[in-house]
């Protein structure tokens, strides 16, 4: 992270950096500034990163109590020391796993290759495998649930519900004589752009949840808004570990008219 974006008089002594300009887009660059000095510096004082950043320390302060808060920074007081001797203790901040958690990360990088490694050593069925065990998680803890939902309408509630625990943030909308499940996130999206099993097993896994068949519109990986799944609750037909191609294949296509 860059955390040099303006130029003021003495910025270019060695490890000299200023904030971002004023402003929402500002505050935030400056925030990010301070995580990244946390990071490389810590523990540090709230003065050691006004230095660095050429703001007050009442500014970094804010930064720091905000960042606290969110629980992405922890505080506690050290001794500090001087030509003198000891000097008076000073509060010290430290990254948290949180904070780290807010820096840019290669996980989707990491999950492909993984995939990549795993489709050359076990072949594509080894992937498909991996696939369905994964999606088989985001719905196993809900099972009973699902058993005991009265209805499909039912248990594509229990369903969002799962996706939403998985970080899918996933929402309903009766459509007709349907409901549309939407999942408006998706945490492996660009790994399922090279993997599509990713999405084909949900899509199996789901279909079995609900015991009956349904038709995914969108999809994220493919470059869509959100997810979106129809799902017809009036006159179901029940389907039992139909695979997704044929499933697609005897659901109607929905249109606008």
């Amino acid at each position: 992270m860059n955390i040099a974006a303006t130029t003021r008089p003495g910025a270019d002594r060695p490890g000299a950096a200023v904030a971002p300009a004023a402003g929402a887009a500002g505050a935030a660059g400056t925030r990010d500034a301070v995580v990244q000095l946390v990071l490389s510096q810590g523990p540090v004082t709230a003065a050691a990163i006004a230095s660095t950043l050429h703001l007050s320390v009442a500014g970094v302060r804010r930064h720091l109590d905000a960042l606290e808060a969110e629980g992405a920074v922890s505080s506690r007081l050290q001794q500090t020391f001087n030509p003198r001797g000891r000097g008076r203790p000073a509060r010290v901040y430290v990254l948290t796993e949180a904070g780290r958690a807010r820096l840019p990360h290669a996980y989707d990088d990491l999950a492909v290759q993984a995939l990549e490694f795993l489709a050359e050593q076990g072949g594509v069925d080894a992937v498909t495998a991996f696939a369905r065990r994964r999606a088989e998680r985001i719905v196993a803890g809900r099972r009973a649930d699902l058993d005991a939902a009265p209805d499909v309408a039912g248990r594509v509630r229990v369903l969002a519900g799962a996706l939403t625990d998985s970080g899918y943030a996933a929402s309903i909308e009766q459509v007709g004589a349907g409901n549309q499940l939407c999942q408006h996130h998706c945490p492996v999206a660009h790994v399922a752009e090279k993997f599509p099993q990713l999405c084909e097993a949900e899509m199996n896994v789901f279909t079995e949840a609900l015991g009956t068949y349904a038709q995914r519109l969108a999809t994220i990986a493919r470059g869509d808004s959100f997810c979106t799944t129809f799902v017809p609750t009036q006159g179901a037909r029940t389907v039992a570990a139909l695979p997704m191609p044929e499933v697609v294949r005897r659901t109607p296509v929905l249109t606008d008219s």
